[in-house]
């Protein structure tokens, strides 16, 4: 449909009423953002920032609609259609001031060797298919961009699905990038003539060294006094929710509770005193009596 009305258009064949009608736009990146979807009009919110309001005064004026960033009859011989420098405006002078070499575009921060997801909002949806680019580890971002800085395709993806206004895709990113990059995705449709061409900036974040926290704890506890360490074995005791092993603590708890263990010990030996003093009362009674009894006979 839309081939038959540029023909037409191109023959004259069409009323000026029509023609007057503005042509549809139909995409770009949003997630990661694109420098189209964030500088160029009714795309993101970024478009004040300091990369956009230079990259608008490159361009010599407005940049045209964010998702109108497309060239006709490429037939995927991009380098042909777009020349090195280029590759962010996919070569339209209305888009120029987004082939800038700048490290501060709106970006998004990603982690190596992790799957970032893709969603590219369509204005309006085309069939078609996506080959996704990556800078290669090295990339300059004070230069501008050539086709000579793109690693190989991260994937080509085949009418991904629709949802939300957007097309749902995910790349997996390679393990060895560090620093500033630049995904390049390039939208070739089917059901048109046209491709799309944007760039994404991406800041990857910088890699954690494995073990480097444990070696750093152990570093820092051989280098304690000893008073220091004697305190740090010894907190655990002042949980009340963990006992306590340790041998000072036994020796603590054995000490506490002797004196209760004892008890019975003590009992008895007050009731073995108690027995003997019975015995010996019982013994001077009966030495008493004796004599008593004794003294009776012999006064008869």
């Amino acid at each position: 449909m839309i081939r038959r009305l540029a023909a037409a258009a191109a023959a004259g064949l069409l009323p000026p009423l029509l023609l007057a009608v503005p042509t549809f736009a139909h995409g770009a990146p949003t997630t990661p953002i694109s420098r189209s979807a964030a500088c160029a009009a009714g795309g993101g919110t970024a478009t004040g920032t300091a990369a956009c309001k230079a990259a608008r005064a490159a361009n010599g004026g407005p940049f045209g609609t964010f998702d109108n960033l497309r060239v006709p009859n490429v037939n995927g011989d991009d380098r042909k259609f777009v020349p090195d420098g280029k590759l962010c405006s996919g070569g339209l002078a209305a888009f120029k001031g987004l082939d800038l070499a700048r490290d501060d575009f709106p970006s998004t921060t990603v982690s190596a060797g992790k799957t970032l997801p893709i969603k590219y909002r369509a204005t309006l949806p085309h069939e078609g298919s996506f080959r996704i680019y990556l800078t290669k580890q090295g990339f300059d971002p004070s230069k501008k961009l050539t086709w000579g800085d793109l690693g190989g395709k991260l994937a080509e993806i085949k009418d991904p699905p629709l949802s939300n206004g957007s097309y749902q895709m995910s790349v997996k990113l390679p393990s060895d990038r560090t620093g500033r990059h630049i995904l390049y995705i390039v939208w070739q449709t089917s059901s048109t003539a046209d491709t799309y061409y944007s760039c994404s900036d991406l800041v990857f974040k910088p890699a954690t060294a494995a073990g480097a926290a444990p070696v750093a704890t152990k570093k820092a506890a051989a280098s304690k006094s000893p008073a220091a360490r004697a305190t740090t074995a010894a907190a655990p005791a002042a949980s009340p929710e963990q006992a306590d092993t340790t041998p000072a603590a036994a020796e603590q708890t054995q000490q506490a509770i002797t004196p209760v263990g004892d008890q019975s010990k003590v009992t008895l030996g007050h009731g073995l005193v108690a027995g003997a003093l019975l015995v010996a009362a019982g013994f001077l009674a009966y030495a008493l009596i004796g004599g008593f009894l004794r003294r009776r006979r012999e006064n008869r």
